[in-house]
């Protein structure tokens, strides 16, 4: 029995413009077929199992030709795969979804189409520059700047065109830019009318070029594809509008060294700042050898007086022990929670826990300020925490007279990475690499290879979220450029936004 094949627009760059139909698909699909404008990004909602085939098309060098591509598409289908196709911006503008769905049809294969955010329009949006205006144009058009090669004559009306539609988008157009701007000068559009290049818009590295009719050619000399072409009276409206590139961060580049499962606040915050985010998880959260010292804990929840857990992640495996043990969040009452921060206590909240404090400082020292105005001999302590963490709670705690039981609730491990991968993700030199606990230091320096770290790092500002962090990072003989006054993700982007700012382009 055949699959199915869902050919699904991408949209023009940035992540935050895929349509909510397309992410439930990609979800769902058994194989992903991916193109050079699809952003790779969009992997992160496929399956971790899910077969991704990169059959890029870019400036001439075709990774696989579209009759491949096509063939590719059929015999996964007839594999009885569900198939997601993604193309960049949407499938039928410009994208030749429309030559694929023509080859589904013709092979018997179902298929539906998602569209996707055109660069037509989203390009220029981001650039400042609306397509129609009331005080300039009502009307635009589409057009590609590089037609069928095998075409005896072009079919573009240059002469309707010219002077006929007040705003032009001309897609794949940048080699052909000199004949296009020719055109349009041979058949009446005015030399002085607006123009403007945009590269890669939308995203954190999207550059945009302005000029004339009669010199955007040599102006725009240094763009290379992939990038559309504005022309009309609306181009002059994008030194008021351009908003995207004066976003505190546009165009640098970060690195963020938490584990994947939790990169995507700090990520989703820095990219709306109009950061270039790259990921370089150095820690992933695994399993405990054993469950069975803490799950022996929770069958004696009664025997403490306080929980005190120190991490997101501490709390999403104690609640998750919890029901294992045939317990709930219930068999809680009557305990003193305590949580070292924000994050933390929220992690209890979402399972309808209270949580009793806070500390005002973020650490280990906070929660030990708080427990100072408490009576603690003959207490009872559960700490559920990683297997390696700082021992200053629990020996303190011990020193005031209380039981403190201490038991693994996760362990961190330094993930793998490929030969290369690591030099990879790191070119072009970033601007800012992020450090969201000592683990994320220690193992990013153990991950460097031949003592390069300083090497590594030359020229690039290290943040970290604390003192602890800081404390890390300097025996590693890393400066901190950045620290974060409150020990959490706001407060790190924050003082990441003020240092930027502060410094200037």
């Amino acid at each position: 029995m055949n699959g199915k094949v869902y050919l699904i627009g991408a949209g023009p760059g940035d992540p935050g413009l895929f349509t909510l139909k397309g992410k439930a698909i990609l979800e769902r699909a058994d194989c992903v077929v991916y193109d050079y404008l699809a952003s790779e990004d969009l992997l992160r909602f496929a399956r971790p199992d899910a077969e991704k085939i990169y059959v890029g098309k870019r400036g001439g060098a075709h990774s696989m030709s579209q009759a491949g591509i096509n063939e590719l598409l059929v015999r996964k289908a007839r594999e009885g795969r569900l198939v997601a196709r993604l193309k960049g911006g949407d499938p039928f503008v410009f994208g030749r979804g429309g030559e694929e769905a023509e080859e589904l049809v013709k092979a018997g294969i179902p298929f539906e189409v998602v569209p996707g955010i055109s660069s037509g329009y989203a390009a220029p949006a981001y650039a400042g520059i609306p397509l129609t205006h009331r005080d300039f144009t009502s009307g635009v058009a589409f057009l590609t700047g590089h037609e069928d090669p095998t075409k005896a004559e072009t079919a573009l009306d240059w002469s309707k065109l010219a002077t006929g539609v007040g705003t032009l988008v001309f897609f794949m157009g940048v080699k052909n830019l000199p004949e296009i701007t020719s055109a349009l000068l041979q058949h009446g559009r005015r030399p002085e009318t607006p123009v403007a290049v945009i590269r890669w818009g939308t995203r954190p590295d999207q550059q945009v070029v302005t000029g004339t009719l009669a010199d955007i050619t040599s102006k725009a000399a240094g763009i290379a594809p992939p990038a559309i072409t504005v022309v009309g009276e609306v181009v002059s409206l994008r030194d008021q509008l351009n908003w995207f590139e004066r976003l505190p961060l546009f165009g640098k580049r970060i690195v963020i060294t938490r584990t994947r499962e939790q990169a995507s606040v700090l990520r989703e915050a820095l990219s709306e700042l109009g950061a270039y985010v790259v990921e370089i998880p150095t820690i992933e959260i695994r399993e405990p050898a054993s469950w069975e010292p803490l799950d022996g804990a929770i069958r004696r929840l009664e025997e403490f007086q306080y929980l005190l857990v120190t991490s997101a992640n501490g709390v999403r495996n104690f609640v998750a022990r919890l029901k294992a043990c045939g317990r709930d969040v219930r068999d809680l009452k009557g305990l003193l929670i305590g949580a070292i921060g924000p994050a933390t206590a929220a992690e209890f909240v979402k399972t309808g826990v209270r949580v009793d404090f806070v500390p005002r400082d973020y650490r280990a020292e906070g929660l030990l300020e708080v427990l100072s105005r408490h009576e603690l001999r003959g207490k009872s302590f559960l700490i559920p925490r990683a297997k390696v963490a700082r021992d200053l709670v629990p020996r303190a705690i011990r020193e005031r007279g209380a039981h403190v039981e201490v038991v693994e609730a996760y362990e961190t491990a330094a993930p793998e990475f490929a030969p290369g991968e690591l030099e990879q993700l790191l070119t072009p030199r970033p601007d800012m690499i992020t450090f969201t606990s000592s683990s994320t230091a220690a193992n990013f320096a153990a991950l460097v290879k031949d003592g390069k770290l300083e090497e590594v790092l030359y020229d690039v500002a290290v943040a970290s979220v604390g003192p602890i962090t800081s404390e890390t990072l300097r025996k590693l003989r890393l400066p901190v450029t950045v620290e974060a006054a409150e020990s959490t993700i706001p407060g790190l982007v924050r003082a990441i936004r003020q240092y930027f700012t502060a410094s200037g382009p």
